[in-house]
């Protein structure tokens, strides 16, 4: 659930500072922050990498994609997902982004890279180098977030701080419903959710459950950012979303998905999505050839975005009653 992190962090993060009354504009700023920083924990998927060294082209792209996640169970959902790490990076994070260049915050800067610098170290006595090299590159990324935020906007560290710490802290949740449940309390070792939940007992309709909450949340995200810029969520949507229900034969044609082996079901319904998002009705044949070369409005992009995830939402569905009432349990 790369996309949802982020996405959840920023609707939620983005609502809260309407309801306290923040203008439109900062509200979604809030948001915006809070979502890279809920997407950062997920940096540790690049030690994977090192999978794809042992991948052989004769492997195929199963193969190549099995080397990449079977190398990131070594330190995936670990250290970058623990609610203490985050607990003590976030408060870091909003130091890195005070602006002031007085004597006071590059005090304040230096505290803050001496927080980061005792994750290393912490990780590297509690599980080692790979742990540390993981730690780093969660540092390093929250300082860039850090830093971008310090330049590009006006937010207060505080502000900062409490937007860093929805992100970490939200972050962790999701994994309970697609993957092993992360190191809540790292560096401790108190157990805390240690199973995945289940959403139904049938491997298919469990994926399917953590699929729709998935897009649920990425409707929730646009749902919020269409409200603070006062534009309609259903009017973006084109009527050639309807071509997703094609998509319930898939039910009858290829092998259920689950969680371990789920690839040709995601990458297929998302190809639909996106196909029915793209390809639009020719409107004219005469068009001047400078029209013809204009990139996409912003609101033709929400067009497109709201219109393939109305198709994906629609596959969904259509092929959550095939697989119900036509495939035998």
């Amino acid at each position: 659930m790369f996309i949802g992190h982020g996405l959840l962090a920023f609707a939620v993060a983005a609502c809260v500072a309407d309801w306290r009354g923040w203008e439109p504009r900062r509200a979604l700023l809030v948001g915006a922050v809070a979502g890279a920083f809920a997407t950062i924990p997920d940096i540790d998927v690049v030690y994977a990498l090192v999978g794809l060294l042992e991948w052989q082209v004769s492997d195929g792209a199963l193969g190549a994609s099995t080397a990449f996640w079977d190398a990131s169970r070594d330190v995936h959902r670990s250290v970058t997902h623990s609610l203490v790490v985050g607990a003590i990076a976030a408060p870091a994070f909003g130091l890195l982004a005070a602006r002031s260049s007085s004597a006071r915050a590059r005090i304040a800067r230096g505290a803050a890279i001496a927080l980061l610098v005792g994750l290393v170290v912490i990780a590297v006595l509690r599980d080692g180098p790979i742990a540390a090299l993981v730690m780093c590159l969660f540092a390093a990324s929250g300082l860039l977030v850090a830093r971008g935020v310090a330049r590009a906007s006006t937010l207060s560290p505080a502000t900062v701080v409490l937007a860093a710490l929805w992100g970490l802290w939200s972050h962790p949740w999701g994994d309970l419903l697609t993957g092993s449940p992360p190191d809540w309390l790292f560096p401790f070792g108190a157990p805390v959710l240690e199973s995945r939940l289940v959403l139904h007992s049938d491997p298919t309709l469990n994926l399917l459950g953590a699929f729709g909450i998935e897009l649920a949340t990425i409707w929730l995200a646009l749902a919020v950012g269409c409200r603070l810029t006062d534009r309609s969520l259903l009017a973006a949507v084109d009527r050639r979303a309807g071509v997703g229900v094609a998509y319930g034969v898939a039910a009858l044609a290829v092998t259920p998905p689950t969680l371990d082996v789920s690839y040709h079901f995601v990458f297929s319904i998302l190809g639909v999505g996106l196909l029915c998002g793209v390809v639009r009705e020719p409107t004219s044949l005469t068009l001047p050839r400078s029209r013809a070369r204009r990139l996409p409005s912003s609101d033709g992009l929400l067009e497109i975005a709201l219109t393939a995830l109305t198709a994906v939402t629609v596959a969904l569905g259509a092929y959550v009653v095939v697989y119900v009432v036509a495939v035998p349990s």
